[in-house]
């Protein structure tokens, strides 16, 4: 996953209004009743359907840590998905998203201004559009790069165009070498 899509995963689990079960029976028991049966967690985690009802019975108390952590990723992926879609629908439909990051910015300007590329810190809040086309790109499998040229044109526009009010003459924005970036819808 790239940084864009690590963001996005992050700010949908801060939204989890019940957390996920934590033992590793309950978390099994879980995928069981989302996947039907038994085989399909196995294929899903990479072990067999017996270690996954070993699991469910609380013969093995506690699974490897790389199976440990795909039971986790696939828990998360599936915990409270309407909580989830609610969320990213009203972020697309009313509240937009608020990206924090510190990132080398470089831009395209006009001539006799910098356009030397620097690292900034910065909290930007985007306007829905941006959060809507964000969530698409990213249910269409867009790839990091595509989801930050989003990003960043929605810092040109509301943070270094000021929504048309200055920098005029800027007409590209990029984001490179980032440090941090954190999303909250």
């Amino acid at each position: 996953m790239g940084e864009i899509e690590d963001a996005i995963e992050r700010a949908d689990r801060e939204s989890f209004t019940k957390e996920p079960p934590k033992t590793l029976k309950g978390r099994i028991g879980f995928l069981i009743r989302q996947f039907g049966s038994a085989k399909a967690v196995a294929q899903e985690i990479g072990v067999t359907a017996d270690s996954v009802n070993r699991y469910r019975r609380g013969a093995r108390k506690h699974a490897r840590a790389d199976v440990a952590a795909k039971i986790d990723d696939a828990v998360r992926q599936r915990w409270q998905p309407l909580v989830r879609r609610r969320r990213q629908r009203q972020a697309a439909a009313t509240g937009g998203i608020t990206v924090e990051t510190r990132a080398r910015f470089g831009y395209t300007a006009a001539v006799g201004s910098t356009d030397d590329g620097r690292f900034r810190r910065l909290t930007v809040h985007l306007p829905p559009e941006y959060a809507q086309r964000l969530f698409d790109a990213r249910n269409d499998g867009a790839s990091d790069q595509e989801m930050r040229g989003i990003i960043a044109e929605g810092f040109k526009e509301i943070y270094f165009q000021d929504g048309g009010a200055r920098a005029l003459g800027l007409s590209d924005v990029e984001i490179n070498d980032i440090d941090y970036l954190d999303l909250d819808f």
